[in-house]
């Protein structure tokens, strides 16, 4: 069954930002756009090409009312040694969430039981705490802020503008269409 539309379960937990910790829960989602963003461990491969990608585009998304939430099952204590360590992981701002319980992981449903790891999950949660965007892939394939960005420019658009729904590729300023049975099968 698909997390879309659902709402996100309690957690709290502690995070890693900005050189201390904090404690994060499910209510500190609630109130804007937040992205949910699984990864499987510190210290790996493909995980800090995608963190540093998100680093490097966070002024973007917090321009536009998001906030990033980073998740795996490591400890906030190893998410600090990682960002002390890294150069790439140096450049994070936004929270880096521990979940050594994997209660998160779990809630989400992107846990690897058998390896106490989290699938590559990628979660947009609107205001009101519902999951508008899921996608999870595989360990081996990274993502792309810019493509998630763009999703959830267009998650904000359909929002704010009920009746429109944005077309495949679909930028801030394009055409949008309104459903309609005049555009059954002509788009």
């Amino acid at each position: 069954m698909s997390l879309v539309n659902t709402t996100i379960k309690s957690f709290t937990t502690t995070a890693y930002q900005n050189g201390k910790f904090i404690e994060v829960s499910d209510a500190d989602l609630k109130g804007k756009w937040s992205v949910v963003f699984f990864y499987p461990a510190d210290f790996t491969f493909v995980c800090p090409t995608e963190l540093g990608d998100l680093a490097d585009n966070y002024d973007t998304f917090k321009s536009l009312g998001i906030e990033i939430y980073a998740v795996s099952t490591d400890t906030h204590f190893s998410h600090k040694a990682w960002h002390d360590t890294s150069e790439t992981i140096g450049k994070i701002r936004y929270p880096m969430l521990g979940d050594p319980t994997g209660a998160i992981t779990r809630n989400f449903d992107v846990m690897i039981e058998e390896a106490g790891l989290a699938l590559r999950g990628t979660f947009v949660v609107n205001p009101e705490g519902q999951i508008k965007l899921c996608e999870i892939h595989d360990d081996g394939i990274g993502r792309d802020a810019k493509e998630l960005l763009r999703k959830i420019q267009a998650a904000q658009y359909v929002a704010a503008h009920p009746g429109q729904v944005c077309p495949a590729k679909w930028t801030p300023g394009a055409e949008t269409l309104a459903p309609s049975l005049d555009l059954v099968g002509k788009t």
